[in-house]
């Protein structure tokens, strides 16, 4: 699904909608296949052997960094233009550091969800994946970034998930009836996908 960006243009090539990338690749169709498999090969390289870090913005920035590095110039920086998605529009660009800090300190005061009953982390979970999603801190790549971070968030805490096991059109309905305020259908994604 294609995003609506303010300015079309910003980041791509001329006349373009391709974004500009470390290869030349001037064919958007092409450049996501490429952009697929790079980030499918690091995303396994990081399944086995996670980035370390506090779980904190620097950290969620590292891996963003680490999956794109090889195609954009921009990897693990916020985006610099505001966006939208099947009717959600995302934090302003001007906003996001703030809205990052602010998601990463309430991580950090509720004890990186250490504490409290399996529910109580199933709806933490559920909620700093709305939030992150909500900001979408990246011009592209947000939505893989997330998942292996919080992949990593849940292994940390003894729990276990498989996004490869959801159904990705069931997760973004999810995901924007939480943008609306709702969050029940997500926090049922999680609790079916979170193994003990």
């Amino acid at each position: 699904m294609s995003y609506s960006i303010d300015a079309i243009a910003e980041d791509c090539y001329e006349g373009t909608s391709c974004l500009i990338n470390k290869l030349g690749i001037r064919d958007d169709n092409k450049l996501k296949e490429f952009e697929a498999a790079i980030t499918l090969a690091k995303a396994s390289e990081l399944e086995a052997n996670p980035i370390t870090g506090n779980f904190d913005a620097a950290h969620y920035k590292a891996i963003h960094k680490y999956l794109f590095e090889d195609i954009y110039d921009w990897a693990g920086e916020y985006r610099t233009i505001n966006m939208s998605k099947s009717g959600t529009r995302f934090t302003d660009a001007a906003k996001i550091a703030e809205r990052m800090d602010a998601c990463f300190k309430r991580l950090r005061d509720k004890d990186f969800f250490r504490t409290g009953t399996f529910d109580a982390f199933i709806n933490n979970i559920a909620d700093f994946y709305q939030v992150t999603n909500q900001i979408h801190p990246f011009r592209e790549g947000n939505g893989r970034t997330q998942r292996l971070f919080i992949t990593q968030l849940i292994r940390y805490n003894g729990y276990d998930i498989d996004f490869s096991t959801m159904d990705t059109d069931e997760l973004m309905i999810a995901t924007i009836q939480a943008a609306s305020g709702v969050n029940d259908n997500l926090v049922k994604r999680f609790s079916e996908s979170i193994v003990k």
